[in-house]
This record gives C-alpha cells, sequence and structure tokens, in this order.
C-alpha cells in the first residue's frame, strides 16, 4: 500500500465550502482520475482518505493536508496533476509527496492566519493588537452543542502584529483604510479560532470592523518556539525521499555511458 500526502487550497468563493463540501467533491476527483484507492473493510466500505485540521467554513487557506492510501503505486506528481484537473477551481492540489515518515496529523500544532479588517485604519488596529499582546488573558465566549463555552484567547495566540497595508492596495475594491493582521495560533483545546481572535480585540480595544474579515490560512505545521515561525510539514517527507538508496538497476542506468 502507498500513501500519498497532498496539500491543498480553498480560493476565493470556495472558502465558503464546508469540510463535508469539499470531502464530497474530492471523493468524485478520485473516481474521476482512476486513482486505485485502498478502501475500508465492513459493510459500507469508505475510500482511505486522512483529513487533518481542516479550516472553518467561510476562511481560505493555502495550507490544508490530506492523506490517501493506495493499492497501487502512482507518482505523486502526475497523480496531483490529474486530482487538480478533476477539482473546482478554487479547490486546488498544490502539492504531493509520498509519505516516507508517520505522524503527519501530529505534525500540525499551529496555523498562521491573515486577517484582513477592511474599514479599520491602522492605527486603531495597533492599538487593539498592543492591547491584546499586553493582556494576560482575555476571556471570549462562543456557542457551542453545550451551550455557550468561555474560554481564554490569548494563551494560544504565539504571535499577532500588524503587517504592511501598502501591499494589498491594489486589489481593494475602495480607498478605505484596510488593515492587516499576522496571526500565529498554537493548536489547542479547546481550539482558538481567528474569530475568537477577533473577539478578543473586540473585547481589550473595541475593535469592531464595518464588515466581516477576510480569514485566510497562509501555512500551518509544528511551530518553532525559539523562531516562532511554522515549519512546513511535508519536508520531512521530501528530506527522506533525497537521502533513500536508488535501487541497483536506477544506479546503472543512471551512470552508464551515452
Amino acid at each position: 500500500m502507498q500513501r500519498i500526502r497532498l496539500r491543498y487550497t480553498k480560493r476565493g468563493r470556495l472558502r465558503f465550502t464546508s469540510h463535508r463540501d469539499f470531502q464530497r467533491a474530492f471523493e468524485r476527483a478520485l473516481r474521476r482520475a482512476e486513482v486505485p484507492m485502498a478502501y475500508s473493510a465492513g459493510f459500507t466500505p469508505h475510500p482511505k482518505v486522512s483529513y487533518a485540521n481542516a479550516a472553518p467554513t467561510g476562511t481560505g487557506s493555502e495550507a490544508e493536508y490530506l492523506e490517501i492510501a493506495l493499492t497501487e503505486p502512482r507518482d505523486p506528481e502526475r497523480l496531483r496533476g490529474l486530482l487538480d484537473e478533476s477539482m473546482p477551481a478554487g479547490l486546488d492540489i498544490v502539492e504531493a509527496v509520498e509519505a516516507r515518515t508517520s505522524g503527519l496529523a501530529d505534525r500540525l500544532t499551529a496555523s498562521v492566519w491573515e486577517l484582513r479588517l477592511d474599514g479599520v485604519g491602522p492605527e486603531d488596529a495597533r492599538r487593539a493588537v498592543d492591547a491584546f499582546n499586553a493582556a494576560g488573558t482575555v476571556e471570549v465566549q462562543r456557542r457551542t452543542k453545550s451551550g455557550i463555552r468561555t474560554f481564554d484567547a490569548r494563551s494560544a495566540v504565539a504571535g499577532l502584529e500588524l503587517t504592511d497595508t501598502d501591499s494589498s492596495r491594489a486589489d481593494r475594491p475602495t480607498d478605505r483604510p484596510c488593515a492587516i493582521l499576522r496571526l500565529v495560533v498554537r493548536h489547542v483545546t479547546p481550539a482558538v479560532r481567528p474569530d475568537d481572535v477577533l473577539s478578543g480585540l473586540r473585547a481589550v480595544a473595541d475593535l469592531a470592523p464595518p464588515v466581516p474579515a477576510a480569514v485566510t490560512r497562509l501555512a500551518q505545521g509544528l511551530f518553532d518556539e525559539e523562531t516562532g515561525t511554522v515549519t512546513d510539514p511535508l519536508a520531512p517527507d521530501r528530506e527522506a525521499a533525497a537521502t533513500e538508496p536508488q535501487p541497483a538497476d536506477a544506479t546503472a542506468a543512471a551512470t552508464a555511458p551515452a
């Protein structure tokens, strides 16, 4: 059995698709691309697809991950291209590697988010960010299946800063201000989402954007405490592939005279 790990995106209007919507589209793409999927046992077999930490509905993402199990080996890049052609534009399969290490889900310990606050000036955003970072705790509330839950949104945030707003001026529909925040949040329990951080900014600094924030996940992976960065979760698989010895026949073909 071969395992392939894929990175995919949710862009544009497709950010409003739910995780279940993506699952249906992806399973159709597997059939169209004639991928030799492994299936679970039992009365209702399902293709062996493992999804990891999907982004909330309504948020965009450049870094969603899943793993599939195949009954026959396939070239990862060719498989990526076939699947990408079978997916709707906006749900793009952008990277594929053969799984050569264990624990992909264990390597997704933090996310980097971009929060675009249309109608919010840089000074107001900077004041709110400073107040949030200076707070020891920031209690917010979220409605769950069991009712209203109160929890601390500050402890999971590893970094929150105002980024350069000039770079986004070209794609703004109007000349009104647009503050852009960069958020690094650890994956903890209960999960702290970008919406929770926005609620925290409202709680500590009364920051309330006039329109809903546009939220995009830029990356997710292992959080490096020393540098404050989030590392690529597929890098160990690429490194393992690069250091794996080639078969003898492949080595001979590569060194044979022309």
